[in-house]
């Protein structure tokens, strides 16, 4: 064996058991996991909680800030109350989001009254997030096929390709080797002129949930789908919208739980004194980014048990 093939054996013997320390770390008992926007779950790392505190005082201070005694100790304080936040909540362990994590920096920041910082990792959160939000997605379809929609109604629309393409690249935001035109594709050969909106809906979903074994990112970008249907059944139902994308569930999650309450009590099984809660201060509290926490089995079970039967 030559030394190149050697060392190449011995830096694969090296990645491979650092794979298995780091899924050691991940799936340990009574340790904190942590799921990334593209969907893998990784170790909760403290030092990465101090480094992103750090870069927030380095934006709102001046070039020397990072050897500042006094920064290093605000950077602990409000990591230690970071940290302490979540191991209080789970102290057997457990799974939150990255955006969880995110969220008590900011607040930990303003219980500090380093509200200057604060206001800059919100920015700069905000900046990041329009980052991460991509252009008018770029279909590569070689010939757009002419085909109605028949909704729910009984009238006929022509397809929005485009819509569609949008809805689907929406599903494969933030998740690696995933392809919306791949997902687009696929369903638009199982598409015919006239197709019902709901049997447009049910391709999108299979065309996704095909590729699973392919890649299994695609677990979430069919449940992200399916969660689009989702919305459109129940958001019709109380009579909140007719759709929603996944970021106006936002202003709308608010709404649908009154409305939910209403229509529950008016077909008598939800009890009137729930009408009592402050369900301003509920709705306010949903996190609407939690939709896209789900794959697809996890999804599809909720809704052929409990939400399909409604």
């Amino acid at each position: 064996m030559s030394l190149n093939e050697t060392t190449q054996e011995a830096a694969n013997i090296l990645a491979t058991q650092q794979k298995q320390a780091n899924e050691l770390a991940i799936n340990a008992p009574g340790k904190i996991r942590v799921i990334k926007r593209n969907g893998k779950v990784v170790a909760f790392e403290e030092d990465k909680i101090k480094v992103a505190i750090t870069k927030a005082f380095l934006a709102n201070e001046s070039g020397n800030a990072a050897a500042s005694e006094r920064i290093h100790k605000k950077v602990n304080q409000i990591s230690v109350g970071v940290i302490d936040v979540f191991e209080r909540r789970m102290p057997s362990g457990g799974t939150l989001h990255i955006e969880e994590i995110q969220d008590q920096v900011e607040l930990q920041l303003m219980r500090a009254e380093e509200l200057e910082v604060a206001r800059s990792y919100i920015l700069y959160r905000a900046g990041r997030t329009q980052e991460r939000k991509k252009e008018a997605p770029e279909i590569n379809i070689s010939n757009r096929p002419n085909i109605n929609i028949t909704k729910t109604d009984g009238s006929v629309v022509p397809l929005d390709i485009d819509k569609v393409a949008s809805l689907i690249n929406d599903a494969c935001e933030g998740l690696e080797e995933v392809s919306m035109n791949e997902v687009l594709e696929e369903a638009l050969k199982n598409l015919y002129d006239g197709v019902s909106l709901a049997d447009m809906r049910t391709s999108l979903v299979m065309s996704a949930r095909t590729k699973v074994e392919k890649e299994p990112n695609y677990s979430f970008v069919t449940a992200r789908i399916l969660m689009d249907q989702i919305r459109s059944e129940a958001l019709g139902f109380l009579g909140v919208a007719d759709e929603a994308t996944y970021d106006e569930m936002e202003k709308y999650y608010p709404q649908a739980l009154n409305a939910y309450i209403d229509k529950g009590i008016e077909l008598d099984i939800l009890n009137p004194e729930l009408k009592t809660f402050d369900l301003e201060k509920l709705g306010a509290a949903l996190d609407y980014t939690r939709d896209n926490q789900f794959t697809y089995l996890g999804l599809q079970t909720l809704y052929d048990r409990y939400f399909h039967s409604l």
